[in-house]
């Protein structure tokens, strides 16, 4: 019979019953219950003290476990404002994305940018393979006085004017801009020109596509 008291008071009075369909207790619902437990225990017959103590330690790990959730909610709060922040502070920042590398492939040209700091005067293109062996050079005679974000165009030929094998192949180049400083540049390292965000996480534009944040290696 005071099972069935328990029961049928706590169906009555706590309307938390009918809108928590999937019977998961919070710890105002688990005091709720506890104090209800106590009010309608048998007086001949009173609950055992280490049941007590057993039901106010659960109460304590429920309260423990909820204010953890929240303090771990609140963190990633922050730390989403922190890369919302981080991102658009890179802003007009160097981005490298700790490779040169670029795909060539199969039947087709490889198209890659390369960005100049400074106005071109002369200089080399330089594509080598993974293991450094000079593939192809191509001279910037034709991009005097260009700078910024420049986009090629890789036929895949080599210096022999033979078609070399689909794959990753690495870019770099040395050039003197137009007073005489000899500067040095390759493909993945460019200026962040603006921040959009995908699914609530930043994309950085890098010439001309955007790059997840976490593929960036350094900004400087």
């Amino acid at each position: 019979m005071a099972t069935s008291a328990i029961t049928n008071s706590f169906t009555k009075t706590d309307s938390s019953v009918t809108q928590n369909p999937n019977g998961v207790l919070d710890k105002d619902s688990f005091m709720k219950l506890l104090l209800i437990e106590l009010q309608y225990q048998d007086p001949t017959d009173p609950m055992d003290t280490d049941k007590i103590l057993t039901q106010t330690s659960q109460l304590a790990t429920l309260e423990s476990a909820d204010n953890t959730n929240k303090t771990m909610e609140d963190l990633v709060k922050r730390l989403n404002n922190n890369m919302d922040m981080g991102a658009l502070a890179a802003i007009g920042k160097m981005a490298s994305l700790g490779t040169n590398d670029i795909t060539l492939p199969e039947k087709e040209s490889a198209k890659f940018e390369v960005y100049f700091g400074k106005e071109i005067k002369d200089g080399t293109l330089t594509i080598s393979d993974t293991k450094g062996h000079t593939i192809r050079t191509v001279p910037l005679s034709s991009q005097e006085g260009k700078s910024g974000i420049l986009s090629f165009q890789w036929d895949g030929l080599n210096n022999s004017g033979k078609k070399v094998d689909q794959g990753k192949y690495r870019v770099s180049v040395n050039y003197t801009d137009v007073d005489g400083n000899k500067l040095k540049t390759q493909t993945g390292v460019y200026p962040v020109e603006s921040v959009r965000y995908e699914d609530g996480k930043p994309q950085m534009k890098l010439g001309s596509s955007y790059v997840p944040m976490e593929q960036i290696t350094e900004f400087y």
